[in-house]
C-alpha cells in the first residue's frame, strides 16, 4: 500500500500525505523554510508551544517588533500549510490560546498530549494528561467550540504499558470534532526509548473514522511506504530523522513515483548546511551560533572526518567564522574525492 498522494484535515487538503512533526528547539521558521524548500512536505507545524506563553504575548504580538520574528509561533507565507502546537492542562488558557492561533492566520491548531519531558509532563502537560482523559475531553472540547480551522491532537499511546488509552483518546477526538489524529505509538515511560509499536496504530486506525497520521521510528522511505501498509494511516509524520536528512520527503514522494529516490552526495550536504547557515545569518536570529553548532552534529552525519568538523564548530565563537569552517571543509574532502 503506498502512502495516499493526498489527505484532509477537515477543509484543508495536505498533499502530499507527509508531516513534519513538531520538535521543540528545532522546527523553528527557518528550519521548517528549509525543509519546505526540499519539496515532498505537505505540512508543517510550530514546535509545541507553551498555551500560557501564547496568552501572555498575544502571539508575540505584544513583543518588539524584532522579537516578534523570533517567537515559536513565527511563520512566512511558503510555510503554508502549517499548523500550531499548543500545550497546556487549562483549558480555558488553551481556548484562548488556539484562537490567537487561529488569528494569527495558521491553517489549523494541533494539540499535544504526547511531550514525555518531566518539565512538561509535571504541569499536566503534554502526555501527562493521558492519565486524565476528562480533562482531555475538556481541553479539546474548550478548543473546538472557539475554532473554525480545523483542530487535531498528538498523542502517545498511553503513560505506560498497563495504561494504554490510543483508543480511548481517538474515541474522544471523533467524538469532539476534530479532524485528525495523530500517533506516537511508544508511552510516556518509553520516552524516545526502545520500538514503536505500529500495532498500536493499526489498532486506532479500525476505531476511528478520522484522517490517523502515524509517527514513529521512520528512518527511510521504506519504514513510510511500510508503515502505512503494516497500519492503513493516511498519512506519515516525520521528526528526528529529518534533522540528519532534510531531503527525506523528497525522497519518500520520489520512492512512491518511481521506486528509487534521490542519494545526497558531499556537494549536497555542503549546500544544505550552507543554505542554513546563511538562513540563519539573515534572519539575525539572537542564538543562531548556538542553531549553527546543534545542526552541525545532525547535517555532519555520515560524513568523511565529520569529527574534526564539528570539533571546529564547536570551539568557534563568530558565525561568519563558522561558514568559513564549512567552506573550507567541504572544498577540502571535495578535492581528496577528485584526486581519488
Amino acid at each position: 500500500m503506498p502512502i495516499p498522494k493526498t489527505f484532509n484535515i477537515g477543509p484543508a487538503k495536505i498533499s502530499p500525505a507527509t508531516v513534519l512533526a513538531p520538535m521543540a528547539g528545532v522546527t523553528d521558521t527557518v528550519f521548517r523554510r528549509l525543509i519546505r524548500a526540499q519539496g515532498g512536505c505537505g505540512l508543517m507545524m510550530t514546535e509545541f508551544t507553551s498555551s500560557h506563553g501564547v496568552i501572555g504575548t498575544n502571539g508575540g504580538r505584544n513583543e518588539s517588533r524584532k522579537a516578534q520574528r523570533f517567537t515559536y509561533l513565527s511563520f512566512e507565507p511558503e510555510e503554508h500549510p502549517i499548523s500550531a502546537q499548543l500545550f497546556g492542562a487549562d483549558p480555558t488558557v488553551m481556548a484562548e490560546a488556539a484562537q490567537i492561533c487561529q488569528d494569527m492566520g495558521f491553517d489549523a491548531v494541533d494539540i499535544n498530549f504526547g511531550c514525555p519531558v518531566k518539565k512538561v509532563v509535571k504541569n499536566n502537560g503534554g502526555s501527562g494528561c493521558l492519565r486524565d482523559l476528562g480533562l482531555v475531553r475538556q481541553i479539546v472540547s474548550a478548543c473546538r467550540k472557539v475554532l473554525t480551522i480545523p483542530l487535531t491532537m498528538k498523542f502517545r499511546a498511553g503513560w505506560n504499558d498497563r495504561e494504554l488509552v490510543m483508543v480511548d483518546m481517538a474515541k474522544i477526538a471523533e467524538e469532539e470534532g476534530l479532524q485528525a489524529i495523530a500517533l506516537h505509538p511508544r508511552t510516556r515511560e518509553q520516552g524516545y526509548t526502545g520500538k514503536a509499536d505500529w500495532t498500536r496504530i493499526a489498532a486506532v486506525k479500525q476505531t476511528t473514522k478520522l484522517p490517523v497520521i502515524g509517527n514513529g521510528d521512520i528512518l527511510t522511505p521504506e519504514d513510510a511506504v511500510r508503515m502505512v501498509s503494516e497500519t492503513g494511516c493516511d498519512a506519515v509524520m516525520i521528526g528526528r530523522a529529518v534533522a540528519s536528512n532534510p531531503w527525506i520527503f523528497r525522497q519518500i514522494q520520489e520512492y512512491v513515483d518511481t521506486g528509487t529516490y534521490f542519494q545526497p552526495t558531499l556537494s549536497d550536504r555542503h549546500h544544505i548546511i550552507s543554505t542554513y547557515y546563511r538562513m540563519l545569518m539573515e534572519e539575525g536570529l539572537p542564538d543562531a551560533i548556538g542553531k549553527m553548532k546543534q545542526y552541525a552534529s545532525y547535517f555532519s552525519f555520515g560524513v568523511h572526518n565529520g569529527t574534526h568538523l564539528r570539533t571546529q564548530i564547536h570551539q568557534s565563537k563568530d558565525a561568519a567564522h563558522i561558514r568559513k569552517i564549512v567552506d573550507h571543509f567541504f572544498d577540502h574532502e571535495l578535492n581528496a574525492i577528485k584526486i581519488l
